[in-house]
Formats: C-alpha cells, sequence, structure tokens
C-alpha cells in the first residue's frame, strides 16, 4: 500500500469515473486501474464496485476511502512541518569548529549571524576534526566549520570558501627578503607542527612533500597546541611555520609571511552536518555570512590546489595510534 494508490482512490471516489481520475492523478488510465487493483488483491477487498454506473464504493470501501483521506491530510501536515523546519531561523544550534580556524572566524561571525538570525541561540565549541566528526555523527553537534573533503559517508559537506596556506619566515631565512616561498634543502627539518591536529599537520606535510614526517627534528619536549604558539616560535627563530592566511587577518603588515606561487596551495573550508540535518535555511544564512566576514583577498578568483588531508598515509597511521 503506497500514499500513490491511496490518491488514486480518493481521486476515483470524487470523479466516479477512471479516465477523469487518471487525468487529474496525471496518470494514464490502465495505470490507475492497475494500481487500483494491485491494493484490492494486497487488502483483500474490493474498493469499488465496477457493475454500477457510475462507479459506486463498496460499504468497506467507503471506510477504506475515508482512511485514505485522513491519511493523507496527516502526510501533507508532515510535509508541511518539514518544510518549516527547514525554514526556520528560531532553537538553539551546536557549532563545532577546527581550532585552527575559530580564533580567526568566529569573532567576525558572531556578530553577524546574530543579526541574521536573531532568534537563534549558537553554542560554539572547538576542536579537531576527528573529534567533530565524531560529535556530528553522534549528535552532540549539529553543524562543523572544517577543512574538507572528510571521506565519511555519512557527512554532507556545503563548501564555503577556499583558504590559502602561507609561510611565516624567521629574520635569518634565506627567503626573508623573497616575495614568495618555495620549499628550502634545510626547511623540512624545521617545520613546526601542531599537537594532535593530525588534519592540520597532514596538508602542511602534503604542502612540504613530507612523508615521513619522523625526518622533522623533535626539537621540543612539550605539545605544540596553537597556531599563535607556532608565530612566537618563528619569531624567536626556532623554525619555520605553514599557516593558513586567515591566522594573520590581524598581524601588522610583515614581510616575513610570504605567500606561495599559484596554485597556491589551499584547504577548503565547508559546512559540515549529519545525513539527518534538515534545517537548510541556516545552512544558507551561516554561508552567506561566512563569505561576507573574509577579507577580500579570500573573496577573489586565484589558481589553486586543494589539501586533503583524510587520505594522507601520516593522518591514517596516526588516527589507527589512537584506536583501542
Amino acid at each position: 500500500m503506497t500514499l500513490q494508490q491511496l490518491k488514486y482512490i480518493v481521486a476515483l471516489d470524487e470523479e466516479r469515473h477512471f479516465a477523469r481520475a487518471a487525468e487529474i492523478c496525471m496518470v494514464t488510465q490502465p495505470g490507475l486501474t492497475i494500481q487500483l487493483k494491485n491494493l484490492e488483491e494486497e487488502i483483500g477487498i474490493k474498493i469499488f464496485d465496477r457493475t454500477k454506473v457510475p462507479l459506486t464504493p463498496t460499504l468497506l470501501g467507503t471506510e477504506i476511502i475515508n482512511r485514505a483521506k485522513k491519511i493523507l491530510r496527516e502526510a501533507d501536515d508532515i510535509r508541511d512541518f518539514v518544510i518549516n523546519q527547514k525554514n526556520t531561523l528560531e532553537g538553539e544550534v551546536k557549532i563545532g569548529i577546527i581550532s585552527t580556524l575559530s580564533p580567526y572566524l568566529i569573532p567576525l561571525f558572531i556578530k553577524e549571524m546574530k543579526e541574521a538570525a536573531p532568534k537563534m541561540h549558537f553554542t560554539i565549541k572547538e576542536g579537531h576534526t576527528g573529534q567533530l566528526i565524531q560529535n556530528l555523527e553522534t549528535g552532540t553537534i549539529d553543524i562543523a566549520i572544517m577543512a574538507t573533503p572528510t571521506g565519511s559517508p555519512n557527512l554532507i559537506e556545503h563548501p564555503v570558501f577556499k583558504e590559502p596556506f602561507l609561510a611565516y619566515l624567521n629574520n635569518s631565512h634565506p627567503l626573508a627578503e623573497a616575495s614568495f616561498y618555495e620549499m628550502q634543502p634545510n626547511d623540512k627539518a624545521e617545520l613546526l607542527l601542531l599537537q594532535n591536529e593530525y588534519c592540520y599537520n597532514a596538508q602542511l606535510l602534503d604542502i612540504c612533500g613530507i612523508k615521513n614526517p619522523g625526518k622533522i627534528k623533535d626539537q621540543f619536549q612539550y605539545d605544540i597546541n596553537s597556531i599563535e604558539t607556532l608565530k612566537n616560535l618563528v619569531r624567536a627563530e626556532l623554525g619555520f611555520a605553514i599557516l593558513p592566511e586567515l591566522s594573520i587577518i590581524n598581524e601588522p603588515n610583515s614581510s616575513l609571511f610570504k605567500p606561495f606561487k599559484e596554485p597556491k596551495p589551499v584547504r577548503e573550508i565547508s559546512l559540515v552536518v549529519s545525513d539527518t540535518f534538515s534545517k537548510k535555511l541556516l545552512l544558507e544564512k551561516m554561508n552567506e555570512v561566512i563569505w561576507r566576514c573574509l577579507p577580500e583577498s579570500l573573496q577573489q578568483n586565484f589558481a589553486y590546489k586543494k589539501i586533503r588531508w583524510n587520505d594522507s598515509p601520516y593522518f591514517i597511521k596516526s588516527v589507527s595510534k589512537l584506536q583501542p
């Protein structure tokens, strides 16, 4: 029994004529007849008395038709409810965001988002990529702002912008006076990584062409957990860093921030939700707000190379060590 079959018998009851009912249902008359026959055979009851003119429901058929009308009304109510939920900008939403993006995007995003959806309450949680994916799949958060692709079949990704990476050099670096950064022979041992940020680190290793992170010089005995710490280590001439462009949004102009030549290495930043998320209007608003908040340099077209992380051997090996 299908909703379409129920629509057919309601139309037949209203028109009492196969041809007119088929026309209203936008189906051929033989097709409508076959569906009515299939339904009657499934339930073992004749719904219409075909010997009478005009077509007349049987006694039990009348009750079935009345119930069908009720079911179809409830189905319409469900459809209206879903449409309303997709278009509502009220209620609470939990947003997760990768920690390498949060300090720079969230201050730009919050004020404008409050104006775009004043009746919504936002809870924002920082985390690394693995945590955000797990939280999305378990329903702990509703939306993640993160680098993609994730490689997860249970998540839907809505790309928002491409964020270029750039190099941050110290004064003693051979390219300190250059216009662009290109990998130097001694740089691989000087690259600074973030502790437990396997996705972010995987992108940096890809950019630098480092297949074995064990070759990176082990200079420190403590965890480096923030991009701001990396910057300070570079200023102390303890290495060099590759940073996402938004992380220098509040920095004074410095010639030591070096862009890559085109095609620039970028990370794709997306709004990621589970495949059951329904608030489409909210996603559209968030997409618009984030885009408006971006510096003009990120809104312009440029040649780029998207850097993945989910298929990186480094990432797969690092994550596998965390499995119980």
